[in-house]
């Protein structure tokens, strides 16, 4: 194998790793994004740390920022990328296991990023391969997307996101689990604005708890979002859900960003949503100039590089 296996790292939930080693992905994330002022897109990294490396993806589901952040991630580290698409596999027509399927993949690659329908395929693959596995989303959990907004919070707002207070508006999903993990590791105060009964999962609000995180429900979006610095919300109708929409999307009328939430944040609040958006968000806001988005999922590619260096054990 390619890879010792003894200097290869995991990157699947935020709260399996510890806060020091998060802390170290921005901060090396900040170092590279500086060092890339007059650079073109695919122009490598002096340092190349990556040279030679092969970081095989899969989807399951639709991509464009994820896909196209990492490609570009792994192009400037100087290693390539290959994008298999599981229609493609023997792992859908031929019906090969997917433990046989990790040990071909680690033979051939020396890293692998999926993005699942399923947290089983994910903890199946993590015991049989041999390289580093990174969630590129799955339907509990989308760690790449959080810590790069951690990233994004940080270099706009020029300080520790630890002295901020965080605001989510909408529905409790994989990105809203991440946020709540990256909350306790970057000790920072996260409101939710949600309905009854779409309340985060009560296993992760009581490990936040435990953990000593600072995380509140509010069943009122202007409430929510009171003095806080950023105002974050996504789809109410995201990729994992099979619910009744109209339904839903009547049970969320209340908790739209508009200008009226963003009033009730700080003047200097931002907003950020990772992507594609629906009607959870008026235009006002989300083409305004507190909107932060399109910064937002351009720093997707320089967290990316460093969760990639974390995985090989790469980081300054």
């Amino acid at each position: 194998m390619q890879t010792n296996k003894s200097l290869m790292r995991h990157f699947i939930n935020i709260k399996d790793i510890p806060g020091k080693e998060l802390k170290k992905i921005i901060l090396d994330a900040k170092k590279r994004k500086a060092k890339r002022k007059n650079f073109n897109t695919l122009d490598i990294d002096k340092d190349s740390p990556l040279k030679g490396k092969l970081l095989i993806q899969m989807f399951e589901k639709s991509s464009l920022r994820t896909r196209l952040s990492f490609y570009i991630a792994i192009k400037q580290l100087n290693g390539g990328a290959l994008t298999l698409r599981p229609d493609e596999l023997h792992l859908n027509k031929g019906g090969e296991s997917l433990s046989d399927t990790a040990k071909i993949i680690s033979t051939f690659g020396n890293a692998f990023m999926l993005r699942t329908n399923s947290e089983e395929k994910l903890n199946i693959l993590k015991k049989y391969l041999t390289i580093p596995l990174i969630n590129g989303l799955s339907p509990k959990s989308h760690p790449t997307q959080v810590l790069s907004d951690v990233f994004t919070i940080e270099e706009i707002k020029k300080k520790s996101i630890s002295k901020l207070k965080i605001c989510w508006v909408g529905d409790s999903n994989n990105v809203l689990n991440s946020l709540i993990e990256a909350s306790v590791k970057f000790s920072f105060k996260l409101n939710i604005g949600c309905p009854k009964k779409y309340e985060p999962n009560k296993d992760l609000l009581n490990w936040a708890k435990k953990n000593k995180g600072n995380v509140k429900i509010f069943y009122d979006s202007k409430k929510a979002a009171s003095g806080c610095d950023v105002v974050f919300t996504d789809k109410v109708i995201s990729m994992n859900d099979k619910v009744n929409k109209t339904q839903k999307l009547i049970n969320f009328k209340n908790f739209k960003v508009t200008q009226a939430v963003m009033k009730c944040a700080k003047k200097d609040a931002i907003f950020l949503h990772c992507l594609p958006r629906g009607p959870e968000v008026s235009n006002e806001v989300f083409l305004g100039k507190k909107s932060k988005v399109f910064q937002q999922a351009l720093n997707r590619i320089y967290v990316q590089k460093s969760i990639l260096l974390y995985c090989f054990d790469k980081l300054r």
